[in-house]
């Protein structure tokens, strides 16, 4: 029993390594053989003592999956071990249609943790929120487990009930019930505010491309005369990489839109925009936030680097790694989803972990500013806590009082303060020429960092410092 667990694991491990050099260059393993050989006796030890040794009787096809999981969970938060069924489910996902609640979800030390809800979905129209932590599942917690078992935990029949246990800064526990529908996002939303177009893209799934595209058709078909366009992609989780070049495409005539550069600094490849720019030079604006992610960057990164659109929100979330999906037996065993490279903006500033800074930092709300202060409650690429490595000598913003945000007279509750400021920006040409408003009132960061660098300051302004 021993010898064939000690074959398979090395059939497994070389058949994977095959794989994954398929579009690279054969290279020689850095690790030495007899430790890898070493490493997968223990390995077979270790089910052998489980097997014959655990208190009950073990599913033997569960706990080979779960260490298949774990040896690619280690690796960095987007590498993953999928079974048939959950590679199946992936190509439902990227095909826009599949049952569930309308989450994209990742694990942060053993918690599951919302990156994002997709519009138009029954977790979005609870309001469940970017950064939410799900703690249980129709009252089971779920606290240690994978993304994958949580996934199946939210996904069932189309119209049963499920009920989410959510956490939340600031908020005690609190019980979500939402009802399971088959999910089929429409990536685009589309209106006008007045001369200037307005288009949400929610998801880089294979439609967004075609459904950005027929959003703009139909609002020069409105507005002939239409003077500007925001795209909104604030809560994008990102997705499928040639739609992330295919809505680039759209507002660019040719040239670089991103590169990966992977293992081998040979390894590099270059996507350049295809056609020609459908709005012919109108001023754009881009939307984003932290729940800005992946393809979405990619997008906002290559606007904001070709000098095509000005940038308007806060700091994206920071997800600059490309995954492969590399199925094994043609999927008859699942897949690998295994990072492979990272992105690069034209300009060639890696966006992982990093995120993209908007031209004109604009909160959404007084309590998101006041968490750009302090990042306490911050939820981005950088706090995964085995994240891959920004690039060299790159840093996130650090703490800092946030350009501008609600003032007091605004209702946030009917309102959008950063739809309103980029229309402002297209109203005005760029950011530079926007009339600023007041900054908002000092924050605790803020004013702490004054008082530290000047003694003048800390004397005369006691008061400041201790401000909420």
């Amino acid at each position: 029993m021993r010898k064939y667990l000690m074959i398979a694991a090395s059939a497994f491990v070389l058949g994977a390594g095959t794989m994954a050099y398929v579009g690279q260059s054969a290279r020689a393993t850095t690790q030495p053989r007899a430790e890898t050989y070493h490493m997968l006796e223990l390995f077979a030890d270790v089910h052998d003592i489980i097997e014959h040794q655990y208190v009950v009787p073990v599913d033997e096809k569960k706990l080979m999956d779960s260490a298949l999981e774990g040896m690619v969970n280690s690796l960095d938060p987007h590498s993953d071990y999928l079974t048939p069924s959950e590679f199946k489910d992936l190509n439902d996902e990227t095909r826009g249609q599949y049952g569930g609640l309308g989450l994209e979800i990742t694990s942060e030390d053993g918690a599951v943790k919302v990156i994002s809800p997709i519009d138009g979905t029954p977790a979005a129209r609870a309001g469940i929120k970017p950064g939410d932590y799900i703690m249980a599942v129709n009252g089971e917690n779920i606290l240690g487990m994978s993304v994958s078992d949580a996934v199946k935990q939210m996904r069932g029949k189309p119209g049963e009930a499920v009920t989410l246990t959510i956490g939340r800064a600031k908020t005690d526990p609190f019980d979500v019930k939402l009802v399971r529908e088959i999910i089929q996002p429409k990536s685009v939303v589309y209106h006008l505010e007045g001369d200037d177009g307005y288009v949400r893209l929610s998801s880089f799934n294979e439609t967004a491309t075609d459904e950005t595209l027929a959003a703009i058709d139909a609002l020069k078909a409105k507005d002939p005369h239409m003077k500007g366009l925001v795209l909104d992609l604030r809560n994008n989780p990102g997705g499928l990489l040639d739609q992330a070049v295919g809505v680039a495409s759209l507002f660019l005539d040719g040239g670089e839109v991103v590169s990966q550069r992977g293992r081998d600094p040979r390894d590099v490849e270059v996507y350049n925009a295809r056609g020609h720019d459908v709005l012919h030079g109108l001023p754009m604006v881009v939307l984003i936030n932290s729940g800005t992610a992946s393809a979405s960057e990619i997008v906002t990164g290559a606007l904001q680097d070709r000098h095509r659109a000005a940038v308007v929100g806060v700091t994206s979330f920071g997800k600059g790694s490309v995954q492969t999906v590399i199925p094994l037996r043609g999927g008859a065993d699942g897949a690998v989803k295994l990072t492979t490279a990272r992105y690069y903006t034209p300009s060639g500033r890696s966006i992982q972990k990093i995120g993209i800074q908007p031209d004109l930092e604009v909160a959404a709300t007084r309590e998101e500013a006041q968490q750009i202060a302090n990042k306490a409650f911050e939820f981005t690429e950088a706090t995964f806590r085995n994240a891959l490595d920004a690039q060299a000598g790159q840093m996130r913003s650090a703490p800092h009082q946030a350009a501008e945000a609600p003032p007091p007279s605004f209702d946030e509750k009917k309102g959008d303060f950063q739809l309103v400021r980029a229309l402002a920006v297209l109203k005005y040409g760029s950011v530079q020429a926007t009339p600023k408003l007041p900054k908002p009132a000092a924050t605790l960061a803020d004013a702490a960092g004054r008082l530290a660098k000047d003694p003048a300051v800390r004397d005369a302004e006691p008061v400041i410092a201790a401000k909420p």
